[in-house]
């Protein structure tokens, strides 16, 4: 399946000391992700951007895809930075959060830390109960792709929300929510006041069921939901590279 233009992986070799895994979110693809990846190049770190399976192609191919997939994804390729770093931190935005925080509960304190952006979990949509049902009948619904305050941005994902992926994202929401306590990870956890598609119950669920520490919580004032391309992107790349520099020179996290 040809993927578009723009919505490659991308790597980028760097020291291995510490190498940065970055999760991109549902039905999106590397591109909201690539900015952040080149400012963590600049700043010396290894740098994995995966392109999440059934992303970047079709929505149809996406819903011959499932939670296990992604997962499987952004598994190997922290196993793989784990071979070459000697410290990996793991981040995400919208379900690349997600998938972030199911890895910290597989793998750890073999994660030195994590960085979640507008990080999913749960929906408020009373139309979310029904996806299972919904899937059989309807393969999709207008998407939610482009919330991105900042004039002229513009993200590269789907116009649609294929509705069986999204009924496999709820079953890792519940599955990731119910082990939240088995993050123990030093976090810095990045929300915007504004979000037109994950509501800010979210961060508040991430920020009450997890265990690590510290936590750093920060609100992003000039965003929406894909933060990464918008107007706080700045703020988001520096405070990530600030909290890894933290953690490697100390072991612990200034949360100043």
């Amino acid at each position: 399946m040809p993927v578009l233009a723009g919505a490659e992986p991308f790597a980028h070799t760097g020291s291995t000391e510490a190498g940065v895994l970055l999760c991109h979110g549902f039905t999106g693809t590397p591109a909201s992700m690539r900015p952040w990846g080149a400012h963590l190049a600049e700043a010396g770190y290894t740098v994995r951007g995966p392109r999440l399976p059934g992303h970047g192609t079709t929505w149809q191919e996406m819903n011959r895809t499932n939670w296990t997939d992604w997962y499987g994804c952004v598994r190997a390729e922290l196993l793989e930075l784990f071979d070459t770093c000697a410290s990996v931190f793991v981040c995400g935005q919208s379900m690349g959060g997600t998938l972030a925080l199911k890895l910290a509960q597989e793998f750890g304190d073999r994660i030195a830390g994590l960085v979640l952006v507008n990080p999913s979990v749960t929906t408020l949509r009373w139309d979310a109960r029904l996806l299972p049902v919904l899937g059989r009948v309807l393969p999709s619904v207008p998407g939610v792709a482009g919330d991105i305050k900042k004039p002229g941005a513009v993200e590269l994902a789907y116009t649609r929300v294929p509705v069986r992926a999204a009924a496999s994202l709820s079953r890792l929401w519940s599955l990731v929510r119910a082990d939240l306590g088995k993050v123990t990870q030093p976090l810095l956890l990045l929300h915007s006041v504004v979000d037109h598609v994950v509501e800010p119950v979210n961060a508040r669920i991430v920020a009450e069921g997890v265990r690590s520490d510290p936590l750093i919580d920060v609100e992003l004032t000039d965003s929406y939901h894909v933060a990464t391309l918008d107007n706080d992107a700045p703020l988001i790349f520096d405070r990530s590279v600030d909290f890894f520099r933290s953690i490697a020179h100390t072991g612990q996290v200034d949360p100043r």
